[in-house]
């Protein structure tokens, strides 16, 4: 791995010299996710089937979109004399859209379809991140730009008395139909465009399934499908993990790695800190004391222009203000000990939380739980807050969030109080723009136990 340095600014004509590391290659386990298409006509089981594989395995569902209706489209909708069951009632376009994002691994916005009010609602479903997804609806298999994104398509067939006695008893239940304009729908739009658009798609199907929910052999072998699909991108990822760690071995640590200085002070504090008989207030008085030196240290990396003021004395100085807005992203739980450190420094800091946990069984990062300001993009710096980092693992994918959303990598800045050489090689090998700020820096591997103390649990 070869580095050069390069000078950089960082505002106000203050130039230091960095190192820029050639960047590793990490994709995370949801850059490539595996998408299920299931298809069949309206009432042949496969909202009931798609649920169950949903249930069963935790994922995704999608099934809105549908294009928006004008009023005189709304008004026949509403008199049961609009063919909702046309590829012309799809909006292919926004679909293809919205997996190719996902595909990437971006985050995609799903349009919610209210089917008793035969349109979109303004309100959308946030989707990023899933390692499989499941796609359902009568033209699921239909689009070829659809299909060539699909990792496996399913068409659930029934006979056709079956399907209508489920669609009166679903559009009566659950979408306030009455049973004569279901019965118009059908006769007039639903059997005829079966035949024409929706049994064609069987052809290309992977996997048929007659008696949709019922036929349990077909839904064992779906969720092991699925199963194989998780088990093959966790034991990638872990892989690429393992040789992120092997590159990194003999690499230098990048000069973006800021320690704070080993002053007398801080040994004092780290001495109260890691001592096991430090009572619970005064742990978390002296945390809070560090944590606030560690949130300016990383204050200090933000970016800068130069000011000319005058003082109350009416001499002019020659200092610096900040180019645009910081805010911080938590990585639960933590994360969370450097809140009250945050909202001394600065008061009125937005945040947004994150949390990554690791499998129990794999020991993989996953992410479970995100929530991050809507123009963080936009946001000068963005601090990441975390209390430690052993092997990187969690912080790639946490960096990795943020990338996805929009934001530079120069422009993040990861405080911790403690961090292992190796989760840093990781890390700034990967991402060898961004920022990190420690104030131990270990040669081993640390359980967590700070958040554990701080939260006294």
């Amino acid at each position: 791995m070869s580095a050069s340095p390069i000078p950089e600014t960082n505002g106000g004509g203050l130039e230091s010299h960095v190192t820029v590391q050639k960047r590793a290659y990490y994709s995370p386990p949801w850059a490539d996710v595996s998408i299920i298409g299931v298809a069949g006509s309206s009432g042949s089981g496969k909202s009931t089937l798609s649920q169950a594989i949903v249930k069963k395995l935790n994922l995704p569902w999608v099934d809105s979109f549908y294009k928006t209706l004008t009023p005189a489209q709304s008004k026949l909708a509403f008199a049961n004399e609009y063919d909702f069951d046309s590829p012309d009632a799809i909006d292919f376009d926004v679909l293809v859209e919205k997996l190719r994002d996902l595909k990437a691994g971006r985050r995609a916005e799903i349009p919610v379809y209210s089917f008793a009010k035969h349109a979109r609602l303004e309100h959308t479903t946030s989707i990023y991140s899933p390692h499989v997804l499941v796609l359902e609806g009568i033209f699921a298999l239909y689009d070829p730009r659809v299909i060539e994104l699909l990792d496996m398509g399913i068409y659930c067939e029934a006979d056709a008395d079956t399907c209508l006695s489920r669609r009166l008893v679903r559009d009566v239940r659950e979408r306030g139909r009455d049973i004569e304009g279901i019965i118009k729908q059908w006769f007039g739009f639903v059997k005829p465009n079966f035949e024409k658009f929706v049994e064609p798609q069987r052809k290309v199907a992977d996997l048929i399934v007659p008696r949709g929910i019922e036929n349990r052999v077909a839904l064992d072998m779906m969720v092991q499908f699925v199963e194989k699909k998780l088990f093959e991108k966790s034991r990638h990822h872990r892989e690429a993990l393992s040789r992120l760690e092997a590159a990194s071995k003999d690499s230098p640590l990048s000069d973006r790695v800021v320690v704070l200085n080993d002053t007398r002070q801080l040994k004092f504090m780290n001495t109260i800190l890691q001592d096991i008989d430090t009572d619970p207030e005064d742990f978390i008085f002296y945390f809070d004391r560090l944590a606030s030196l560690i949130i300016e240290q990383a204050l200090n990396n933000a970016h800068f222009e130069a000011k000319k003021i005058v003082t109350p004395q009416g001499y002019e100085y020659k200092g610096l203000v900040s180019t645009g807005e910081v805010c911080a992203v938590i990585v639960l739980r933590g994360g969370s000990a450097f809140e009250p450190a945050l909202r001394k420094t600065i008061p009125d800091c937005r945040t947004g939380r994150l949390l990554i946990q690791s499998d129990y069984s794999t020991g993989e990062p996953e992410l479970h739980y995100l929530r991050l300001p809507d123009d963080i993009a936009s946001q000068e710096s963005v601090l990441l807050l975390d209390t430690q980092m052993a092997t990187g693992g969690a912080a790639l994918m946490a960096v990795q969030v943020l990338v996805d959303h929009g934001v530079q990598q120069d422009r993040i800045v990861l405080a911790t109080y403690s961090a292992g050489k190796v989760g840093l090689h990781r890390l700034t090998s990967v991402f060898p723009e961004i920022t990190v700020v420690v104030c131990n820096m270990l040669d081993y591997q640390q359980e967590r136990w700070v958040e554990k103390r701080y939260f006294r649990c």
